[in-house]
């Protein structure tokens, strides 16, 4: 079944983050994993305009094949795929590459979302979509990636050691699980460690612009990433909040 995608995309959504989008020489490179070819064409115009230079499949194994050929800085996946489900897609690149990946599907019941999130995905957007918001979350996923390609691949803070290779965290030697949603977090801190990180930032890159407001969904899950990595959640050395701004990061706790 057909997905209806606005056909008129105005010049200000055009224009939005055209800046933040426009890289240096070579442009970004975005690999596009969708069937329906009206979807393929406004996404890749949408990319075009601001700097990506955007290569397309549009099956699993088609996916597979451009992904293995080049050196990607975004994936763009659709999770409905004539030969197969994009979460074997994602199952089969995570055990390759790091590569941001935004999946664009118009499945929109919570299962669906968290499988993809739990395969890999950094982010989830559903069908039918404004292209404002698909920039945004793309800026989103390329600062994200930026941050990642700065770091070292091993970073230590207390008894924590994150491995940003491997996407694996440990606390005292004993590895620990974190869903896609805690990881996501932690690498925007440990990416900007010893900065403040507002909760609005914090929410767009993580949850994207339609949650900027939303401080919940940030409280819980830096409580849960307190739990798991703080020795004592009550008064953390290490994730530390600072009142009506957002949170930071501190490899060596305070005196």
């Amino acid at each position: 079944m057909t997905t209806v995608v606005a056909a008129t995309i105005s010049a200000n959504e055009f224009n939005l983050g055209t800046k933040a989008l426009r890289m240096p020489e070579p442009h970004p490179v975005a690999l596009l994993v969708e069937d329906e070819k009206q979807i393929r064409r406004f996404v890749r115009t949408a990319l075009e305009e601001h700097g990506w230079t955007v290569h397309e499949a549009d099956t699993v194994a088609r996916g597979l094949l451009e992904a293995s050929a080049r050196k990607l800085d975004l994936v763009i996946l659709d999770l409905g795929l004539p030969d197969g489900d994009g979460i074997d897609f994602l199952h089969d690149l995570r055990g390759r590459s790091a590569v941001a990946v935004i999946v664009l599907s118009a499945r929109a019941d919570e299962r669906d979302k968290i499988a993809a999130l739990d395969a890999g995905a950094d982010d989830y957007l559903t069908k039918p979509f404004g292209v404002g918001e698909l920039l945004a979350r793309v800026r989103a996923a390329w600062r994200r990636s930026a941050n990642k390609d700065d770091l070292p691949s091993i970073v230590e803070f207390g008894d924590v050691t994150v491995n940003m290779s491997l996407r694996t965290v440990q606390k005292g030697g004993v590895e620990i699980h974190l869903t896609p949603t805690e990881y996501r977090l932690l690498c925007l801190l440990v990416a900007n460690e010893g900065k403040v990180l507002t909760h609005h930032q914090l929410l767009t890159d993580v949850w994207g612009p339609n949650r900027s407001n939303d401080g919940h969904y940030l409280r819980v899950y830096m409580g849960h990433l307190r739990q798991k990595l703080e020795n004592e959640p009550a008064r953390p050395q290490h994730i530390l909040t600072e009142p009506a701004v957002g949170y930071r990061l501190v490899q060596k706790p305070r005196r």
